[in-house]
């Protein structure tokens, strides 16, 4: 039998291991959903390197087929280029800033291939090729993967954060500070409502 005078310090005793015990469950925790958070948004640049793998193929096919105003074409190529030099350092996910380039970056190479389909409704005779039809669809289900991909990142970004911000969990993200840092969310570009409006000449 345990000694009376002994039971307050077993008792400190017990509580510091199971508060040492949470600690750890808390901060594993952290850690899985940090990783889940990471390897969506390796997902989301997945999707975004197919585009930009895409984009010159498309490019040249309409480049060779249509006749329409150069600068629709050139303009296309040349965001993708911007967009392919913005690449997301290591932890954009975590820096606003940083973060809010490469969304731009891509949100502009969106911009200028809705334009560059928009203009591509004038050639009938283009849209009937199978090499464009094949690109189209490819690069429509592309789009479609992108936004579903950034749809899993701003959950998994969600169920971080939600845990990083609850008590106790914390105070435990605090001590972590420089590696638990809340993960930013994708947001719709400011002019997704807006209908691309393009001026060409057949």
């Amino acid at each position: 039998m345990v000694n009376r005078s002994k039971r307050p310090a077993l008792i400190v005793l017990i509580v510091v291991v199971l508060c040492f015990l949470y600690g750890i469950g808390t901060y594993n925790s952290l850690i899985r959903l940090d990783q889940q958070a990471q390897s969506q948004w390796a997902q989301v640049e997945n999707a975004y390197q197919r585009r930009l793998d895409l984009v010159p193929n498309l490019v040249s096919t309409v480049k060779g087929a249509a006749a329409f105003e150069k600068s629709t074409y050139t303009a296309v190529a040349e965001v993708r280029a911007n967009a392919g030099h913005v690449a997301p350092s290591t932890g954009a996910q975590n820096d606003p800033a940083k973060f809010a380039d490469y969304q731009k970056s891509q949100d502009n190479l969106s911009s200028a291939l809705s334009r560059l389909m928009v203009v591509v409704e004038a050639y009938p005779d283009l849209k009937a090729t199978e090499n464009f039809r094949d690109l189209q669809a490819q690069l429509e289900g592309t789009e479609n993967r992108i936004t579903v991909e950034r749809m899993r990142f701003n959950e998994a970004a969600q169920g971080f954060n939600s845990k990083r911000d609850s008590f106790p969990a914390n105070v435990i993200a605090g001590l972590s500070s420089a590696r638990f840092k809340d993960k930013v969310y994708f947001r719709a570009d400011a002019q997704a409502a807006t209908a691309p409006k393009v001026s060409f000449q057949p």
